[in-house]
């Protein structure tokens, strides 16, 4: 899979494209891209997505745009093992969010991804003020030679699916719904990172998941899986929270106890599967209130993973 950075940086064939966002590559995103697929076989030309970094909503609104569902580097792995051909991730700026939608019809899709065939949601618009739409996409690809596609809703159980929909049931503590709507379960990434090793002295030493991301769609404590260094579908307990028990105003910390292991993880980038959720985070009144609840959690995950079988092969399916 080929990635380029900006809509001028050598795309130099045509191709049949999509255009979104792309947070979380839910199952709506994964029928959009296999249709997608489809069409550029038919065509001979390579299957190509347009994303944008950062998202427009973090660009207008960085205060109160939602937590991502992956991080950039993790929406590449999904889109190429969704069998994307080349990704353009073009920079959110002041200059493209500027564009009114003739440019960039014109700037964007027909001199700079040389589309030949594009495929959109239903829901999709472009261009200053999001004036844009399906119609102005048919007009122009009259003009410019390129034909267009919108694709319907994707639904799971009467609901249709978007990232909205995976954040809302994330932040409810709905996993297993949320993935029923990726598809796959919502995945964690990062470097395991020195700690203050509190959780050592108290018998469950955690690994430590450094963080690019300042927020998160989800809090508490939840039963994972594990892949990474010498671990392959561990089972653990992971922590996503500000730990009131240790002091106030920490930062946001991911912190795994992987079950039946004891080895070093440090240095290890690892990525931790979300399978269910406990409980909410909560403070206690001692370290020896914190170290039974979290033997409780322990138990907990052992007792939900033994009475879910069938997530033993998801776990391995998705590890």
């Amino acid at each position: 899979m080929r990635i380029f950075r900006g809509i001028r940086a050598h795309i130099s064939e045509p191709c049949v494209l999509t255009i979104g966002n792309f947070d979380g590559v839910h199952l709506g995103h994964k029928a959009l891209l296999a249709r997608v697929r489809a069409k550029a076989a038919e065509l001979g030309q390579p299957a190509t997505v347009l994303c944008f970094e950062p998202h427009p909503r973090e660009y207008f609104a960085p205060d109160t745009a939602p937590p991502r569902l992956c991080s950039m580097w993790r929406k590449l792995a999904l889109l190429q093992s969704a069998g994307v051909d080349q990704i353009c991730v073009q920079p959110f700026n002041a200059d493209f969010a500027d564009l009114d939608a003739d440019t960039f019809i014109r700037q964007v899709l027909v001199e700079g991804m040389q589309v030949r065939h594009l495929m959109i949601g239903d829901d999709f618009r472009f261009g200053r003020g999001r004036n844009g739409d399906f119609e102005a996409l048919k007009e122009a690809g009259a003009r410019y030679g390129f034909s267009v596609e919108a694709m319907g809703t994707e639904e799971v159980a009467g609901e249709r699916v978007s990232s909205s929909a995976v954040r809302e049931a994330l932040q409810a503590g709905q996993i297993e719904h949320a993935t029923r709507l990726l598809g796959e379960p919502f995945v964690v990434e990062g470097w395991v990172q020195h700690g203050d090793k509190i959780g050592r002295t108290i018998g469950f030493p955690t690994a430590n998941i450094r963080m690019r991301q300042q927020t998160l769609p989800l809090s508490g404590i939840f039963a994972v899986t594990v892949d990474g260094g010498p671990l392959k579908h561990a089972v653990g307990a992971a922590s996503i929270g500000y730990r009131p028990t240790i002091a106030e105003g920490l930062a946001l910390r991911v912190e795994v106890f992987i079950l039946d292991y004891s080895g070093d993880l440090y240095g290890e980038r690892l990525s931790v599967r979300f399978w269910h959720k406990l409980r909410d985070e909560k403070k206690y009144d001692s370290l020896d209130a914190l170290k039974a609840a979290i033997g409780k959690d322990c138990d907990d995950v052992r007792a939900w993973f033994a009475t879910h079988p069938e997530y033993l092969s998801l776990r391995e399916q998705h590890g």
